[in-house]
C-alpha cells in the first residue's frame, strides 16, 4: 500500500512540475464576471476529483508554454507517459473548454518534424529544465497594427507574412483604419481588401478560431466584418452569429456594450433576432449588476425600440438609481439614448435637462443638435431647456456660423418654440450681411420665420426686402420646388416680391410642380398663393391662369362641448351655425351674427344673412395647442394667415383653445 501511495505521489509531483504555478487562467463563468483561477492554489482533493471526472484527456485547458499529458490508459502511471507540446502563443488560446475530437484541432500529436519536441524526464528534473520555450512570431495587437499600417491591404500583407493568433486583431485593425478614411477612399480600400489573396485565408482562420476566441474578440470580429461590408448571409458571419448565441452566457459587462453595438450594425435575420432576444433576457437578468454608466447607456440605445415596456421601465429605474453618478456627458447623451429607445420617461428627462441647463456654457453644437433632435423625436417639450439653449446661443452668437444657427432654429421650429431674442439677432445679421446668404439658407430662413409668425417692427420691412433681393438673385438657378416654398413663406408673411412671384406663375413651372412627387402638398400651397393674391393687398388681382385641382375637403369634426356652451350662452342653437364652409377652401367651426357694436346676438337664418347690412359676422375657431408657439398665445403662421384672411372677408375672429 505504501509503495502504491509513493508511486502515485511521485507521478503527481511530476505532473505538478509541468503546470506553471505563476500563471493564472481566465475562465468565463455563466455569470457576469471573469473570475481568475490561480493554479498554485489548487488543492489535492479538488484536483483528484477533477481528474476522476474527466474521461477524455487529462487536462482540457490550454496554457501558454504548458504541456498536456495524454496517458495511454485512463489512469496516471509512472511509465508510458507521452508528452504533447502546444504551440506557443502570446496569450491564453482558449477561454473555454475545448474537446480534442473537434473538427479543427489546435494540438498536433506525435509529429516529429514540425518543431514540436518530445521530452523525456525523470523525477529529479526541475521545471526549468522541462519547459523549453519555442521562439515564434510575436502576435501584434490590433492597436499596434492600426498604427503601423496605413491601409487595409497593409494589414493583410502583415498577416500573409507571419499569421498569428488571434485573427480578430487583424479585422479590428482594418476597421480602425477604415474609420479614418473618407467615404470614397474607404470604398476603394474595401474593394482592394476583397480582392487581396490573403483575405480568404484570414476569413478561414477566423472561422477555425471562432470557438476558441475570447468572447469580446469574437464580438469585435463580427462588428468589424459587418462594418467592412462582408455580406451578412455568408457562412463566416452566420457562423459567428451562431457561436455568439451558444456562448452568450460568457457575456460580461464590457461584452454587453459591444454586443449591443454589434446588433445595431446587423440587418434583421433569424440569427440576429435570436441573438437580440438573448441579449434582452441577459439584460433583464443582470440590469441591476451593471456598474458602468457608459455600458448602461449603450445597452439602452441599441436594445431596440420594440423592447417590452417592462424592460424599458426597468432600465429607466436603473438610470434613475444611478443619477447621482451621471456626468455632464452622460446627462447630455441620455436624450439621444432615450430617442433611440423610443421611450419618454419624463422624470429622467427633466433631471437630465436641469443638469444640461446648469452646465450649458461650452456645450458644443453637436450636443445641442442631438438634444433638440431627440426632444423632437420624443415629443418632449421643456420650455426651460429650450430657453436655456436659445439664450446660450444668443449670448455667444459670434462663435457660431450662420449654418449652425439655422440648424438650431429649424429644430426650434419643429418643436414649436419661438426664440425671440435669437431670431431678432439673426434678422439684424441678415440685414447687415446679405452676402452671407445662399439659396438653401434663404429658403430655410423664410420657412422658420413664416412658420413661427415672427416679426420685428423695427426691422421687419428691411429684413423682408433683403430676403426678397437675395431670392431674386438666385432665380436663374433655383428649382421650382424651392421657388414655391420661398414664395409660399413670403405669402404667409403678407409680402409679395414681384420677380419671384412672376417666375412662379409661369405655366411650365406650375406644370412641373403638379407633376412632382409632392403633388398634393404643392396643390395646397398653390391654392394658398391664389387666395393670397385675391384677398391680400397686392399688385396681383387675378387668379392663376392654370386651373388647379381641388384640394381635399377638410373633414368636419364639430366640438360638442363648445356647441353646448354656445347654446347656453346665446339662448339656443338658433343663434349660431356649425361647420361653415367659406370661399377659398376656408372652414370655420361656428359662426355667430351680432350687431355692428357686437352688443346683441341676432337670430341666425339664411334670409337674415342675405338682407341685413348692419351685422357683424363672428367666426369661432377651435384650435389645437400646436397652432400656437410653445406655451404662448402667439399664433403660428397658418393660423395667423387664416385670421388675416377671415378679417378681410368681414369676420371677427374668436379663438377657442382645445
Amino acid at each position: 500500500m505504501n509503495k502504491k501511495a509513493g508511486s502515485f505521489f511521485w507521478n503527481f509531483k511530476q505532473l505538478s512540475t509541468l503546470i506553471p504555478t505563476s500563471r493564472t487562467m481566465r475562465l468565463y463563468s455563466l455569470g457576469f464576471c471573469r473570475p481568475k483561477i490561480v493554479c498554485a492554489n489548487w488543492k489535492l482533493r479538488s484536483l483528484l476529483n477533477d481528474l476522476g471526472n474527466r474521461k477524455q484527456s487529462s487536462i482540457r485547458y490550454l496554457f501558454q508554454d504548458a504541456f498536456i499529458f495524454k496517458s495511454r490508459e485512463d489512469n496516471c502511471q509512472a511509465k508510458g507517459i507521452s508528452t504533447v507540446r502546444i504551440p506557443t502563443v502570446h496569450r491564453l488560446l482558449c477561454p473555454r473548454r475545448i474537446f480534442f475530437d473537434a473538427k479543427y484541432s489546435v494540438v498536433c500529436v506525435d509529429i516529429p518534424d514540425n518543431g514540436l519536441k518530445k521530452l523525456s524526464f525523470h523525477h529529479e528534473a526541475s521545471s526549468e529544465d522541462v519547459l523549453i520555450k519555442e521562439r515564434k512570431a510575436t502576435p501584434l495587437s490590433s492597436r499596434k497594427l492600426s498604427e503601423e499600417c496605413n491601409s487595409l491591404s497593409d494589414v493583410l500583407d502583415t498577416f500573409s507574412k507571419a499569421p498569428t493568433f488571434p485573427s480578430s486583431n487583424y479585422f479590428s485593425a482594418m476597421w480602425t483604419i477604415a474609420k479614418r478614411m473618407s467615404d470614397d477612399q474607404r470604398r476603394f480600400e474595401k474593394q482592394l481588401m476583397f480582392n487581396h489573396p490573403a483575405f480568404n485565408q484570414l476569413c478561414e482562420q477566423l472561422l477555425r478560431e471562432a470557438k476558441i476566441l475570447y468572447f469580446d474578440h469574437l464580438l469585435f470580429s463580427l462588428h468589424a466584418l459587418v462594418k467592412l461590408g462582408v455580406p451578412q448571409n455568408t457562412l463566416l458571419v452566420q457562423t459567428l452569429l451562431r457561436t455568439i448565441q451558444e456562448r452568450i452566457n460568457e457575456c460580461d459587462e464590457r461584452c454587453l456594450s459591444i454586443l449591443s453595438a454589434v446588433l445595431e450594425a446587423l440587418e434583421p435575420c433569424k440569427n440576429e433576432h435570436a441573438l437580440r432576444s438573448g441579449l434582452r433576457i441577459l439584460v433583464d437578468q443582470h440590469v441591476w449588476k451593471i456598474k458602468s454608466i457608459f455600458t448602461l447607456q449603450t445597452v439602452m440605445k441599441y436594445i431596440g425600440q420594440d423592447t417590452p415596456i417592462a424592460l424599458k421601465k426597468k432600465l429607466e429605474m436603473k438610470a434613475l438609481k444611478e443619477l447621482d453618478r451621471f456626468s455632464l456627458l452622460n446627462s447630455q447623451h441620455m436624450f439621444e439614448v432615450l430617442a433611440a429607445m423610443n421611450y419618454r420617461p419624463v422624470v429622467l428627462l427633466n433631471e437630465c435637462s436641469a443638469k444640461v441647463i446648469d452646465n450649458i456654457h461650452g456645450c458644443p453644437f453637436k450636443i445641442l443638435n442631438n438634444i433638440l433632435r431627440s426632444c423632437k423625436d420624443l415629443r418632449y417639450r421643456n420650455l426651460k431647456l429650450f430657453e436655456g439653449i436659445a439664450d446660450y446661443v444668443h449670448t455667444t452668437f459670434d462663435i457660431w456660423t450662420l449654418k449652425q444657427v439655422l440648424f438650431l432654429l429649424i429644430l426650434f421650429e419643429n418643436l414649436g418654440f419661438r426664440p425671440i431674442g435669437l431670431m431678432n439677432l439673426l434678422m439684424k445679421k441678415v440685414v447687415e450681411e446679405p452676402g452671407s446668404l445662399n439659396m438653401k439658407s434663404i429658403v430655410s430662413i423664410l420657412h422658420v420665420y413664416s412658420s413661427l409668425n415672427h416679426s420685428c417692427q423695427s426691422q421687419d420691412k428691411e429684413f423682408l426686402d433683403v430676403m426678397a433681393a437675395a431670392l431674386t438673385g438666385c432665380l436663374h438657378h433655383i428649382s421650382s420646388q424651392n421657388l414655391l416654398n420661398a414664395v409660399y413663406s413670403f405669402c404667409m408673411m403678407n409680402y409679395f416680391p414681384l420677380a419671384p412671384v412672376n417666375q412662379l406663375l409661369q405655366d411650365d413651372v406650375i406644370s412641373e410642380l403638379l407633376a412632382s412627387d409632392d403633388r398634393e402638398k404643392n396643390v395646397h400651397r398653390l391654392h394658398i398663393l391664389d387666395t393670397c393674391l385675391k384677398l391680400d393687398d397686392t399688385a396681383y388681382h387675378k387668379a392663376l391662369d392654370l386651373a388647379l385641382p381641388q384640394p381635399p375637403s377638410v373633414p368636419s369634426c364639430p366640438n360638442t362641448k363648445v356647441a353646448e356652451v354656445l347654446s347656453r350662452l346665446l339662448g339656443g342653437e338658433g343663434y349660431f351655425s356649425k361647420n361653415v364652409q367659406l370661399p377659398h377652401n376656408y372652414h370655420i367651426d361656428f359662426e355667430i351674427r351680432m350687431d355692428t357694436k357686437r352688443s346683441q346676438v341676432l337670430p341666425f337664418s339664411d334670409a337674415d344673412i342675405t338682407c341685413a347690412t348692419n351685422i357683424q359676422r363672428v367666426a369661432v375657431l377651435c384650435v389645437p395647442r400646436s397652432s400656437y408657439c410653445l406655451y404662448s398665445s402667439h399664433p403660428r403662421g397658418i393660423l395667423a394667415m387664416k385670421m388675416r384672411h377671415l378679417n378681410l372677408m368681414g369676420f371677427h375672429v374668436i379663438l377657442v383653445n382645445n
